[in-house]
């Protein structure tokens, strides 16, 4: 464990261990330790270069040691010169030695004391000389502790904290037990927790730091990354279709290389913008100072916290990831307040992935899983909310555009997306329904605009363009010389654009969904059928039900939407053109515009019987009979004969109408005016009317029976149109020949002439006349024939109740 853990400080801080490794091979060397070759073999086996640097770290010891042997000799330099100098003096006075031999030894024995005391002090000397190599050779031991630890200190101050704990693991295990004994190294060993307090502070001051710096810079850092999956998703589209390419099979030689050329030459310049733009981006490493946490996460590893710094860690990331989660309360409002915050989601789970592959431990892919799904739920619940507030569809679009570049950026780094997917076909219904609000608007200024009036055109070219806009055609117009009209209305081709329009817009929002073309094709069919069922029909009900549109527009809608209906087709062909799903397929869906323009038509068919009604009300209003007149005028009514001439001018217009239609309007306008005037005479407010009323009554009758015989729409047989005014033209014949007998004698026979007179309406207006023929002839009683009259009129009236009553019981 030892050596494996020597090995990795070379690893980590192999300059730093170099010295120490050549000079504890140079102190075996001198040590004559015996063999050597292990001491060799580490310094040549170490690095290439190792050779080189130990025989300059050798030449420095030989030259240390040269330098130590100068200095001694240089110290014992004078002793040897002195020696020499007495040497010859004793040469020169040899004989005076001998001469004086024998007083030296007198005067040596003289000074035996002193020379005791100088032995004494020679003693002395020589335990300090002991001493001193005593104190050196601790020294020696000392010095390396006390360089170790201003190496320590030095590496505090240059804040290299992982290399401060090697050193310090150093000296614990290495340095100090050599000297524990003495008082300084217990100061340095209690020290050392502290330092190491210290760093564990500072490390995570700065990771601290970094914390900030990553939520600063996560919507940054997210924005980089999803510009580049969105090249990428460039790259890859492009490359694809160029791909999908493949116009030489079935074309011109000729024509199939400028094809291929073109496109060779737009892909080239789509990679060279690429490459261009790739190298502005910046990266998450260029953004971020990532270093912090590598070295706190090492140096807590190394202190025995790695778990505590790891759950400090993931604790503040997730405290971040809710801040990041959480959305501003306007962020609906623009696009940048989605972009902002999928950039800074993005960005933190960036980091969070970056973190994951650089370092071991410190987040795995069950942590990182985990805080995806949270955040997953989150963000879709988020999504779910804003998104509902937006009611402008290129909002909503380009929502779905950020989304899909948000979920492919993170399914680069490896996270599920599909829920995300899932909730983009939620946001599809939400933007077709802002589609079809934004369309209904179009449509009501389409309407609004419209003059419902055949289309002119002047020549062949404004002809084509019409045509161009819709699908018409109808070989007896194209016949017709120009200037000509065409039977539809402006507002026909420009609904056909704007409903194209409306698929090209869903289209947009299928695209990058990773669906495939038939699912596409029948989510296109489904929101146009949404399209032509609600908001168009919707449309046309409330233009229909407007009261400013007359006879007139309703025709021509009614014209209009047989050819939309006609257009209906066309509108398939289109969408299986842009889909490339064949109208065969099984599951393909048809439009419901047929249905949609058949009920706009009887709506429109409806509003045209009401309002011809309507019309024919308005007339009998300002009918003003004088109904005591005693005779009368010889002619029709100036009300009635406007109300017919209203009604032929109208029917004139229905000629553009289908037969079964104008058939049904004029039936049901004689009927109408039949129902009106039966009513008229038997207006419970009318007291009484004469014959000279019934006369000009039916005056009005026969000439509502001679329009009705004009055939003011064909297509009726014979009388069938006459037989509207049958029950008014019997009752008159009865009152106007008075033929009471045969009524009264034929009813409820098959064969009456008067079978569709009821009892109750003749009784009803008999006793009208009878009223007003006792108002007005006071002196009847006093003529035979009026009193004759008189009784017989009573005596109807009592057979008639008589009826009447009979009728009633039996019902």
């Amino acid at each position: 464990m030892a050596k494996k853990s020597k090995s990795n400080l070379s690893e980590f801080y192999p300059e730093e261990n170099k010295d120490q490794i050549y000079e504890n091979a140079l102190a075996e060397i001198q040590s004559f330790e015996l063999p050597l070759g292990t001491t060799l073999r580490s310094v040549y086996d170490d690095q290439p270069n190792a050779h080189q640097k130990f025989m300059e770290k050798l030449d420095a010891c030989i030259r240390n040691h040269d330098r130590e042997i100068e200095k001694m000799c240089n110290f014992h330099h004078q002793g040897f010169v002195d020696a020499i100098t007495e040497l010859l003096k004793v040469r020169a006075d040899a004989e005076k030695l001998k001469v004086q031999v024998t007083d030296t030894n007198r005067r040596l024995q003289d000074a035996g004391k002193e020379v005791i005391a100088q032995t004494e002090e020679i003693i002395r000397c020589r335990v300090q000389q002991r001493n001193i190599t005593t104190v050196v050779e601790k020294l020696q031991l000392c010095l390396p502790v006390l360089e170790m630890y201003s190496k320590l200190k030095e590496q505090m101050n240059v804040k290299r904290y992982y290399s401060a704990l090697k050193t310090m693991e150093q000296l614990e295990n290495l340095y100090l037990p050599r000297v524990s004994q003495y008082r300084f190294c217990q100061i340095m060993i209690e020290n050392l927790p502290k330092l190491r307090e210290e760093i564990k502070e500072i490390s995570m001051s700065d990771l601290k730091d970094f914390l900030e710096s990553i939520r600063k810079h996560s919507d940054r850092i997210g924005e980089t990354a999803m510009k580049q999956a969105q090249q990428q998703k460039t790259f890859s589209t492009t490359l694809q279709k160029r791909n999908n390419v493949n116009y030489g099979q079935n074309m011109h030689l000729g024509r199939g290389k400028i094809v291929e050329s073109k496109n060779e030459i737009t892909l080239k310049r789509t990679f060279e913008d690429d490459d261009e733009h790739e190298e502005e981006v910046l990266t998450a490493q260029d953004l971020v100072d990532f270093s912090p946490v590598y070295r706190c996460l090492h140096i807590y590893s190394v202190l025995g916290d790695g778990e505590i710094f790891e759950n400090y860690y993931r604790k503040q990331r997730r405290k971040q990831a809710r801040l990041v989660l959480q959305p501003q309360s306007s962020m609906h409002e623009t696009v940048e307040g989605y972009r902002r915050y999928f950039s800074q989601i993005v960005g933190f789970f960036v980091v969070e992935d970056h973190i994951l592959h650089v370092t071991q431990g410190l987040v795995t892919r069950t942590y990182t899983d985990e805080l995806w799904n949270m955040a997953l739920s989150k963000i879709i619940a988020v999504l779910r909310t804003h998104s509902s507030y937006c009611t402008d569809p290129d909002l909503v679009l380009e929502l779905k555009n950020l989304i899909v570049v948000f979920a492919d950026t993170l399914q680069g780094y490896g996270f599920p997306v599909n829920r995300l997917f899932d909730l983009l076909f939620e946001i599809r219904d939400q933007y077709n329904e802002t589609l079809l609000k934004k369309w209904s608007g179009l449509f009501r200024d389409i309407f609004e605009a419209d003059n419902y009036s055949p289309i002119p055109v002047a020549n062949e070219e404004e002809y084509k363009i019409v045509i161009s806009k819709f699908p018409f055609q109808d070989p007896e117009l194209d016949k017709q010389s120009f200037p000509k009209k065409l039977p539809m209305s402006q507002s026909v081709p420009q609904i056909y654009i704007q409903v194209k329009e409306f698929i090209y817009a869903s289209l947009k929002f299928s695209e990058s969904l990773h669906r495939s073309s038939t699912e596409i094709d029948d989510m296109l069919r489904k929101s146009t059928n949404l399209l032509l069922t609600r908001t168009l029909s919707s449309c046309l009900q409330n233009l229909i039900k407007k009261p400013h549109i007359g006879l007139t527009e309703l025709v021509q809608i009614i014209i209009n939407t047989t050819h939309l209906e006609q257009a209906c087709k066309y509108l398939e062909d289109f969408i299986s053109n842009i889909t490339n799903i064949s109208q065969l397929t099984v599951h393909t869906a048809r439009l419901y515009g047929l249905s949609t323009f058949k009920d706009a038509r009887h709506a429109a068919e409806g509003e045209i019987y009401t309002k011809l009604n309507q019309k024919i009300d308005e007339f009998i209003q300002i009918a003003d009979y004088d109904w005591t007149m005693s005779e009368s005028d010889g002619r029709a009514s100036g009300y009635l004969m406007d109300l017919i001439n209203f009604l032929r001018s109208t029917f004139q217009v229905f000629t553009h109408l289908p037969g079964k239609v104008a058939q049904t309007a004029c039936m049901s306008a004689c009927q109408h005016l039949s129902m009106s005037l039966m009513q008229m005479l038997l207006d419970s407010e009318l007291k009484q009317i004469s014959m000279g009323a019934i006369q000009q009554f039916n005056l009005d009758v026969i000439q509502c029976e001679l329009f009705a015989s004009s055939e003011p729409v064909p297509g009726f047989q014979g009388d069938t149109l006459q037989l509207a005014f049958i029950d008014l033209r019997q009752l008159l014949d009865l009152f106007m020949v008075w033929d009471w007998s045969t009524y009264l004698a034929d009813y409820g026979q098959a064969t009456s002439k008067y079978l569709r007179v009821n009892p109750s309406t003749a009784l009803t207006l008999l006793e009208k006349m009878k009223d007003s023929s006792k108002k007005n002839n006071i002196f009847a009683q006093f003529r035979k024939n009026d009193r004759d009259k008189q009784k017989l009129i009573e005596t109807v009236v009592k057979q008639l109740r008589s009826l009447v009553n009979g009728m009633s019981q039996h019902t």
